[in-house]
């Protein structure tokens, strides 16, 4: 399909402006990447977007410290890079969605109510300490799955809880004690509900180990603050959920022929309840009758299941995004990991009035090597439309634009090539090299208000 019919409205609004004044570090082919190329003096980003201006920032990075960044992700599309950034700088904030509805993190969900943890024990994992026996124990354990067959996965379950199980050798007493006390509670609260028969398969230990944080402490912040603290993950290391909230989240979708969609799952991976691995190749599944249009949330409550709601952002979020030196929108799945934490309210208005420097206001694209079931025959430009369409909350009409907003203007993308040696002392280049397969092409670029 030709890239003009999948795209809104909005990619071909004057409000989107695309430059590339310096080449891709490799070619990409014009029939899977259209975009109009402007004279770099042509827009406001004249200077601020300069390779020399850039690399001004890290010319001298012995008196420096390391950037701070901002990454927009979903919970395992990103993975592959952290150990590479972490190489650069910790000083990262990750913000991720908890709408997820699949696999064990829906069991958790659908038994005990909640958001989704699955993606923030994800990434919780990936940025945990490595440098002890006891620190690779740790992972081991909050890292493991247990059996496919549900038989087999309760009676580890058991073990598990019972400290029984090989997984808790190389942990030391303390910290035994401390994990195996929310596995318990974990435990309880299940069999609290009766009425309702939990299944183990493929279970995360580090799921049932969050949930039974977040349900003791009532909070999903305090329930980071510990997975973070018995993984020794970096102080300066933040992971923070879009939304702070003890309530069940659900995503659902409105596509172009008008056909609405309810659950992440159903967008973007459709199963047929089993509780198997999920493959998000869009090959593996049926496609879309239409493109998505937008995404936003549902009631998860009530007879009126396909009622809008509008939750707010997490308002360290919104501290973090005027703070930080850079912007990452990371690989994920498009309008399930993505654009759900863009759509809310504030998030576009406080990218929009960041008062950093131009110089240092820049942000980094990295679009996915493969197409899956939401982005199929959609091309690089269709992903900025799809981006900046969500923060400026225009769901393909114009006249919903942040500018129509007293005091904020909408928000627009200049872009240039990554180049290896420029900007935010090396810690992009990193990014550009790692797991080509998981991306398309990564560019720096400015977001910036009218």
């Amino acid at each position: 399909m030709a890239d003009g019919s999948l795209g809104p409205a909005a990619l071909r609004s004057p409000r989107l402006h695309f430059s590339f004044p310096h080449p891709f570090p490799f070619v990409t082919s014009s029939s899977s990447v259209s975009l109009s190329v402007l004279p770099m003096a042509a827009g406001p980003c004249n200077g601020a977007c300069s390779p020399r201006a850039i690399s001004s920032f890290s010319s001298n990075p012995d008196n420096i410290a390391p950037p701070s960044l901002l990454v927009f992700s979903g919970g395992t599309a990103f993975n592959g890079v952290i150990e590479e950034l972490k190489k650069v700088t910790t000083r990262v904030a990750h913000v991720l969605p908890v709408s997820d509805d699949g696999g064990s993190t829906a069991e958790i969900v659908r038994v005990l109510g909640g958001p989704a943890v699955g993606d923030i024990r994800s990434r919780c994992l990936r940025l945990s300490d490595e440098s002890t026996s006891e620190a690779l124990a740790v992972r081991r354990l909050l890292g493991h799955r247990l059996s496919l067959d549900a038989s087999e996965a309760k009676t580890e379950w058991y073990e598990i809880v019972e400290g029984e199980h090989y997984l808790w050798n190389g942990v030391s007493r303390p910290y035994r004690e401390t994990i195996r006390a929310f596995l318990v509670y974990f435990q309880n609260q299940i069999l609290r509900r009766s009425n309702e028969s939990f299944c183990f398969s493929n279970g995360s230990i580090g799921n049932f180990f969050f949930a039974g944080a977040r349900i003791f402490f009532q909070s999903l912040d305090a329930a980071i603050f510990l997975f973070s603290r018995v993984s020794e993950i970096p102080t300066e290391s933040l992971v923070l959920p879009v939304i702070s909230t003890n309530d069940r989240l659900t995503l659902g979708c409105e596509l172009w022929d008008g056909t609405i969609i309810r659950g992440q799952n159903e967008i973007s991976h459709p199963t047929n309840g089993c509780m198997e691995p999920i493959n998000k190749d869009c090959t593996s599944t049926t496609a879309l009758p239409s493109r998505i249009k937008r995404v936003f949330y549902m009631s998860s409550e009530g007879s009126n299941l396909l009622h809008e709601v509008f939750p707010a952002a997490n308002p360290t979020v919104l501290e973090q995004l005027c703070k930080v030196d850079c912007i990452v929108y990371a690989m994920g799945s498009l309008y399930t990991s993505i654009c759900p934490s863009l759509v809310l309210h504030g998030i576009g208005e406080a990218i929009a009035s960041r008062s950093i420097p131009k110089v240092l206001a820049v942000g980094v694209l990295l679009l996915n090597g493969s197409h899956d079931r939401e982005t199929t025959g959609l091309s690089a430009s269709g992903f900025v439309s799809a981006i900046t369409d969500a923060l400026n909350r225009t769901y393909g009409d114009p006249d919903k634009s942040l500018k129509k907003l007293a005091g904020y203007g909408s928000i627009k993308a200049y872009f240039m090539a990554a180049a290896p040696n420029s900007g935010l002392g090396q810690a992009c280049h990193g990014l550009q090299y790692i797991s080509l397969s998981k991306m398309l092409f990564s560019c720096f670029y400015e977001i910036i208000g009218f």
